[in-house]
């Protein structure tokens, strides 16, 4: 992974395509936790990469590109976001277009459903991504402590949610 990024960041533009293969999943992922719709998710993810492209130059240390790009994504997202709420003021986010996803995928879902907004890519970033509480904090940019706390009523509000069922 080191060669690939040293070679992304020298201007080789196949590396920096596998690069972004290598990590499509985990944008994804971060991307469909803080937005609801498949096509602003590629839309944040397109951006992204564009943003990574031309910004790769500012890169200052090379084992923290993981983090550097989905703190880029995430900034993606929410900008996507806050054009929503300049459009939509006094109503809601458009409803997502409904696919068919797999039983695992629609669990995951639901169970994320169950905790609040606040929670969601604490709980994707820990348990999906295997980020540890250091790189979350440095990623949300919020304080370690926060990110525990964060996880701790995550579990919580799960735990809570499965019980009343």
């Amino acid at each position: 992974m080191k060669a690939l990024i040293e070679k992304t960041v020298q201007g080789d533009v196949e590396a920096f395509l596998e690069l972004m293969e290598k990590h499509s999943l985990t944008m994804y992922k971060v991307a469909r936790a803080i937005l609801n719709n498949d096509d602003d998710v590629a839309d944040a993810i397109q951006n992204t990469i564009l943003n990574c492209f031309e910004k790769i130059h500012t890169l200052k240390k090379q084992e923290y590109f993981k983090t550097w790009l989905i703190r880029i994504l995430i900034n993606e997202c929410y900008h996507i976001l806050q054009h929503y709420q300049r459009e939509n003021l006094p109503g809601e986010l458009p409803e997502p277009i409904r696919q068919d996803p797999s039983i695992a995928e629609f669990e995951f879902k639901e169970m994320l459903n169950l905790v609040d907004e606040k929670y969601r890519l604490v709980l994707i970033f820990y348990y999906l991504e295997g980020f540890k509480i250091p790189e979350i904090a440095e990623l949300l940019e919020m304080n370690k402590n926060t990110v525990k706390t964060r996880l701790s009523r995550a579990r919580e509000q799960i735990r809570t949610a499965y019980l009343k069922t």
